[in-house]
C-alpha cells in the first residue's frame, strides 16, 4: 500500500510539474484576467480555502476554485499544524517553510490595514503536503531553466500545447491517487468504529465495577441472636453464652464481615439507670465475643438504648422480661457477597 501511494504521489508530482511548466510558458505569452485579489476589511474574521499559488517570505497568495485570491500574511502567532483525519492522535506542527505553492490550505484570521488576511491558523493534510513538497522540490529547478531560456521556450509555443494536451491523462491518474486515499480514510473510519464498541464494552464492565464499590458500604444481615438479661442485671446467662459461642462460629466462616451489638432496658427504674444499665449489657456482649476469638477490629462500637425500641409492651411482666435484652447481628457488605456469589456461579458453570 505504501508502494502504491508513493508510486501515486509521483504520478500527481509528475502532473504538476508539467502544468507547471506550461503554466509558466502561458504566463509568458498573455497575461491572465481569471482570478480576483479580495480586500479585507480591518477587524474583519475570514475562513479561507485554496491552493498557494504565490510565496513571499512572510506572505503568500491563495486562490479558490473560483479564481478569488486573498494575500496572507505570516507573523511569530500564526498556528500552521496539520488537519487531523485521525481523531486519536494530536495534529502534527509545521514550519513557515513548508508552506510551498501547489498546497491546498485552511486559513482562519483577522483583515488587516492593508486589506490582506492576518492569518491566526493555517491547516492542511499530510497527503496534501507530500504531493505539494514533492511538486515544489522537481518545479523549482525546472522553473529556473525555464528562466534562463525564456525566450526558446517563447519559440516553442507548439512544444507547450504538446504538454497541456497531456493534462487529461495526469489529471486522471490524480483522481486515482485521490480514490485511493478515500479508500484508506474508510479504512480507517471502520477501524475507528471497531474502537468504540470496545469502548462500550468497557465503559458497561466499569458500570458493573462502580456498582459493586458503591455495594461494599452496604450490608446485609447473615446471622442474628436475642439476649434475654435478669432485672437490673448485665451478666450473661449459660444459654446466652451459648447464642454467642454459636455465633462467633458462623461469624468466622463469613468474609468481610462485622458484628453489631446493641444493648436495651425494660422500663424498671429511672430513664439514667436504664441508658448505663443497657451499654453494660452490650460491653458484656463484646467482652465475651473478644474472648472468643472475634477480632475487635470486626465489632462495631457497641450502643446502650436504655428503654428506647421496645420489641413489648412494658406495662406487663412477660414484655419488660422481652425488653430486657441485647441484640447481636452478623453484617455482611453486600458488595462483596454480590462477587462470591457471581464467582461461585462462574465455577459451576465451568463444570
Amino acid at each position: 500500500m505504501k508502494r502504491v501511494t508513493e508510486r501515486m504521489i509521483s504520478w500527481v508530482a509528475a502532473g504538476m510539474l508539467l502544468l507547471g511548466a506550461a503554466s509558466y510558458a502561458q504566463e509568458k505569452t498573455e497575461p491572465s484576467h481569471a482570478s480576483s485579489q479580495m480586500k479585507l476589511t480591518l477587524g474583519q474574521k475570514v475562513k479561507f480555502s485554496g491552493q498557494i499559488v504565490k510565496r513571499d517570505p512572510d506572505s503568500f497568495v491563495v486562490r479558490d476554485m473560483r479564481g478569488e485570491e486573498v494575500v496572507v500574511k505570516l507573523s511569530g502567532a500564526t498556528s500552521i499544524k496539520e488537519k487531523k483525519t485521525n481523531p486519536f492522535r494530536g495534529g502534527k506542527p509545521y514550519a513557515a517553510v513548508d508552506l510551498v505553492r501547489g498546497l491546498e490550505v485552511q486559513v482562519e484570521g483577522l483583515g488587516d490595514t492593508d486589506g490582506s488576511l492576518a492569518a491566526r491558523d493555517i491547516k492542511f493534510t499530510q497527503t496534501e503536503y507530500m504531493v505539494a513538497n514533492t511538486v515544489e522540490s522537481r518545479v523549482t529547478p525546472v522553473e529556473g531553466r525555464l528562466g534562463d531560456t525564456e525566450e526558446r521556450l517563447t519559440r516553442s509555443e507548439a512544444n507547450a500545447q504538446h504538454i497541456s494536451g497531456q493534462l487529461d491523462e495526469l489529471r486522471e491518474v490524480s483522481n486515482i491517487a485521490r480514490g485511493a486515499a478515500k479508500a484508506a480514510q474508510d479504512t480507517a473510519d471502520s477501524a475507528v468504529v471497531g474502537v468504540s464498541a470496545a469502548n462500550e464494552r468497557i465503559s458497561s464492565v466499569d458500570q458493573t465495577t462502580n456498582a459493586r464499590i458503591s455495594a461494599v458500604d452496604d450490608f446485609v444481615v447473615k446471622s442474628d441472636v436475642v439476649l434475654h438479661f435478669k432485672v437490673g442485671s448485665a451478666v450473661l446467662s449459660p444459654e446466652a453464652k451459648a447464642q454467642l459461642d454459636q455465633l462467633a462460629v458462623e461469624a468466622q466462616a463469613q468474609k468481610g464481615y462485622v458484628v453489631e451489638v446493641a444493648g436495651f432496658a425494660s422500663a424498671d427504674g429511672n430513664a439514667d439507670f436504664n441508658r448505663t444499665l443497657s451499654q453494660r449489657r452490650a460491653d458484656a456482649v463484646v467482652q465475651y465475643l473478644a474472648d472468643n476469638m472475634v477480632p475487635l477490629r470486626r465489632i462495631v462500637t457497641p450502643f446502650g438504648f436504655g428503654t428506647k425500641m421496645p420489641v413489648a409492651d412494658n406495662q406487663t411482666r412477660a414484655g419488660r422480661e422481652e425488653n430486657r435484652r441485647a441484640e447481636v447481628k452478623i453484617l455482611v457488605s453486600k458488595g462483596l457477597a454480590g462477587a462470591e456469589a457471581q464467582g461461585m456461579a462462574s465455577i459451576k458453570n465451568q463444570k
